[in-house]
């Protein structure tokens, strides 16, 4: 019997995806606990249109992606911190406050979760955090930390 899956299934299949069980299986497990429907030929057609849908969605996210990447590595980002007489920070650089530079410079909102930072920034310099869109899509962006 052919079902469209509405959500994963361990050992079996992820959401949306046509699979062939057997009859009980589906009857008396499946279709009970809402984890499939019927494969009819209306039903496929809807998966069909769903998967469509889908495709457009990401299609554009990635143009988005893409576009936002390419603004963020066109020039290095400024960070201000207050330093000591050595050059040394009060303190470190942290994520939130890369976060908020791409925000005020580039005028794009980037979640602090997604930037990791590739060294510890406590002294004046160039460095470099990896900012990671999903999907596969990681950058890397060249920020200069400078004394206020």
């Amino acid at each position: 019997m052919q079902i469209i899956l509405i959500q994963d299934v361990d050992n079996l299949g992820g959401r949306n995806e046509l699979v062939t069980v057997k009859n009980g299986y589906a009857r008396n497990f499946l279709f009970p606990q809402k984890l499939a429907v019927e494969g009819t030929p209306s039903n496929i057609k809807k998966l069909e249109e769903t998967l469509k849908v889908k495709a457009k969605k990401e299609a554009a996210m990635l143009a988005e992606i893409k576009q936002v990447i390419a603004v963020i590595t066109s020039s290095p980002l400024k960070l201000g911190a207050k330093t000591g007489t050595s050059g040394k920070i009060f303190g470190s650089v942290t994520s939130l406050q890369v976060s908020r530079a791409i925000r005020d410079q580039k005028g794009y909102e980037v979640d602090r979760k997604r930037i990791t930072l590739n060294d510890d920034v406590k002294e004046l310099g160039t460095y470099k955090a990896t900012i990671d869109f999903g999907n596969g899509h990681v950058t890397e962006v060249e920020f200069e930390v400078v004394a206020e």
